[in-house]
Formats: structure tokens, C-alpha cells, sequence
């Protein structure tokens, strides 16, 4: 029997926008030319998706990257999983989020987050103390000045796994992003955000007709997140050996943080994630071959959008 979705939502501190239940997360698309990202945005706008994060490391810079998929659109929420506080000072960051929300208005969430350390020293800056760094970085966004027309800040959310980060999260934005984690975990962060604030969690799929075609998919995948130390290290603070952790992870914590199999598999993982306390789970789509755009897998899990 699969578990009851909860029907409350933590939508309070988003204001206005409407960020639907299922998101979807840019992953390859954000790699691909600016046309077919018009297109792939438009396509889940009409098959109902509510939101569309993407993220930021190497690729578009993520205004830019929000306002291309912004123009595409004329209802699906946009959001910045995450903008990397590393790349832009506090005032262009919050001059950045106001010039978006009175463009769009309502249809944008300014997700931060400090990054992981080899980029932040790729970009030459100090990863010792992302904590603070955040803290900090927040009292200067609120302190900015603003000289274009009356807009508001859109609403923040921040990347947060550590109880630290979360408990920023709820106490000085509209919730948090938790990526690449279980729903035992999600459960802990809603448990320690409280019911107000919001929380979209990452679910990456795999669609495959087993085990062993899912795991050829996405292995590349798990491999990636698991040689970053944030991720690591969450995952170990959740309990799981070290042995279950070396690239590309266990049977056990790939079925733990994948969903794959058919769609019916993805919804009821989903449902998990809802009854875990999430508002909205982002569809993470990991395919065989990045560089088509996932079209199909769009349409295919189009249905979860009724849930």
C-alpha cells in the first residue's frame, strides 16, 4: 500500500507563485544550445510540470540562464538550484533576483548555495567556512540597495543538507533544496524546518527495464556526487558505510536515492518523498545519452503531474 500524500503544502513563504507539485531539474538540458532549452522549457510547461531548476557550475551564468528560460515561458516556475554565492557579490546577487521578479513576476525562486570546495577554488575563494560565509552573505543580500523599479526580492532558498544550513534555511529563507539524499533524510529536514517553510527535493530517475540496465544508466550519475564531500559526508552523517559510498555506490544506496524502473516505480517513490515532507519533488532525469534532449522521458512522466 503506498503511503498517503500529505495534503498541506508549505507554499506561505513563496507569496504568489505556484510552483506545482513535480518539478523538473535542467540537468543535461543546461548544456544544451539556448533554442532547443526555449523548446524542452515550453514542452513542460504545456505537459504541466511546475517548476524548472537548474543549476549552476561551468555552464550558463545563472541569470542569464534563468532569464532565457524565463522569456520561453509564460507560467512555469523558474528556479536557481542553485545560484553559487561564490560567483557574484551580495549586491549583484540580490540586484540580480529583484531584476527577475519585476520582469517575471512570480515566477522566479532564487535558490543559493556556497558550492563545493574545488570550485570555490577554482573560482579563487576560501571554502574553509561555507557556514558562515552564507550567514554572511545573506545580511549583505537584505542590506543591498536598489535603484531600478519597485520590485521585491524573490523568495530564497537555500541548498542545505547539514542540520547547520538547514536551520538557516528556516530561519532566513523560504526553505531548502535538499540534492542528492534519501527520504529518511528528507523526513529529518522537514521535521527540523517545521511545517512553514518550503522544501523541494531532488529525485534522480532512471527510467530502465531493471536493475542492470538502470544502474549502466546511471552509474556516471551516483559516481559524480559521490566523490564530492558535501554529498559524502551527508550520507555518512545519515549512517550509511563507507564501503556502501565508494563510486558508484551499493545496490542498496543507489536504490535508496535513484528511482528507476517504469513509471509507476518513479511515482511511488515520489510518494515517499511527498509523505517524507517534501512540498515538491524535482524530477532529476538521468538518461544514456545527455546530449539528446529528454523528451520522451518528459512525456513518459508527464502523469505524475496529477498527483
Amino acid at each position: 500500500m503506498l503511503p498517503t500524500i500529505p495534503v498541506h503544502v508549505s507554499t506561505v513563504r513563496l507569496g504568489d507563485i505556484k510552483p506545482g507539485r513535480i518539478g523538473i531539474f535542467a540537468g543535461s538540458l543546461t548544456a544544451q544550445p539556448a533554442t532547443v532549452q526555449r523548446e524542452v522549457a515550453a514542452e513542460m510547461q504545456k505537459l504541466g510540470y511546475g517548476t524548472l531548476w537548474f543549476g549552476e557550475s561551468m555552464a550558463r551564468e545563472a541569470f542569464v540562464q534563468a532569464s532565457i528560460l524565463l522569456s520561453a515561458t509564460s507560467s512555469l516556475v523558474i528556479a536557481s538550484g542553485i545560484a553559487n554565492i561564490w560567483g557574484r557579490d551580495p549586491m549583484a546577487m540580490a540586484a540580480g533576483g529583484r531584476a527577475l521578479a519585476e520582469a517575471w513576476p512570480d515566477r522566479f525562486i532564487l535558490g543559493l548555495g556556497v558550492s563545493h570546495a574545488p570550485m570555490v577554488a577554482t573560482r579563487g575563494h576560501d571554502y574553509a567556512r561555507p557556514y558562515s560565509a552564507m550567514r554572511d552573505y545573506l545580511d549583505k543580500m537584505a542590506q543591498a540597495p536598489w535603484r531600478g523599479p519597485e520590485a521585491p526580492m524573490p523568495p530564497l532558498v537555500l541548498a542545505a543538507l547539514g542540520p547547520k544550513m538547514v536551520a538557516l534555511a528556516a530561519e532566513r529563507t523560504a526553505g531548502a533544496y535538499p540534492y542528492f539524499t534519501t527520504a529518511e533524510h528528507i523526513q529529518q529536514v522537514r521535521k527540523q524546518l517545521g511545517p512553514e517553510p518550503y522544501m523541494a527535493a531532488d529525485l534522480p530517475v532512471v527510467l530502465a527495464d531493471g536493475r542492470a540496465e538502470a544502474r549502466t544508466i546511471g552509474n556516471g550519475h551516483t559516481t559524480q556526487y559521490l566523490r564530492t564531500d558535501n554529498y559524502r559526508n551527508n550520507l555518512l552523517r545519515l549512517g550509511w558505510k563507507p564501503e556502501d559510498l565508494e563510486p558508484p555506490g551499493s545496490d542498496e544506496l543507489f536504490d535508496a536515492v535513484v528511482a528507476w524502473g517504469d513509471t509507476a516505480a518513479v511515482q511511488q517513490r515520489a510518494r515517499r518523498l511527498f509523505s517524507a515532507g517534501a512540498d515538491q519533488v524535482v524530477l532529476n532525469l538521468v538518461t544514456k545519452d545527455r546530449s539528446v534532449p529528454y523528451h520522451s522521458e518528459l512525456t513518459a512522466l508527464a502523469s505524475l503531474n496529477s498527483m
